[in-house]
């Protein structure tokens, strides 16, 4: 078993638990995984013009698509390509865009996470019901949108919370 993938594999099953539950909505899985994909295809460009002593994606754009969800897609760049993976200052930094979005993950599910996410995914969830006429687009954004936990605060006014349920 190759330990570079541990923490893909650890937020795998935080989201699969999460969403399960009901804490987290799908759209955060999926973003994930388009970031990843993403970040993917610009570790193997960057690491094609390595090779061929073309213009290369900077050091710090690299940390970017990591730290905007795209770390797993990294660490399979970086072992399936081994691009970017003995630099020791590289590695470091990276290791912070990861841990920093375990933190992001975790703190979706505190109380004030919670009540942020909810509040962005309802008022989303508004704005597509009103401006989208196709209802099978509505019904889908509606379900990548939604936790179903009974527990789940959702955001009504400025200053009021509200129970689901």
């Amino acid at each position: 078993m190759n330990y570079h993938y541990l923490p893909i594999y650890g937020l795998l099953i935080a989201l699969s638990t999460s969403f399960y539950l009901g804490y987290l909505p799908p759209i955060i899985f999926l973003i994930f995984i388009i970031a990843s994909f993403l970040t993917f295809l610009i570790y193997a460009k960057d690491k094609k013009a390595a090779q061929n002593n073309e213009w290369r994606v900077s050091e710090s754009k690299l940390h970017i698509y990591s730290l905007l969800f795209g770390w797993p897609g990294a660490i399979v760049a970086q072992q399936k390509l081994r691009h970017k993976s003995k630099k020791k200052s590289f590695r470091l930094i990276f290791l912070l865009t990861v841990l920093l979005n375990i933190a992001f993950v975790v703190g979706m599910h505190t109380h004030e996470g919670s009540t942020l996410l909810k509040k962005y995914t309802s008022e989303l969830k508004i704005y597509v019901n009103k401006s989208v006429d196709n209802q099978h687009v509505r019904k889908a954004v509606s379900f990548l949108l939604s936790a179903h936990n009974e527990n789940y605060l959702y955001y009504e006014s400025p200053t009021r919370y509200i129970r689901e349920g």
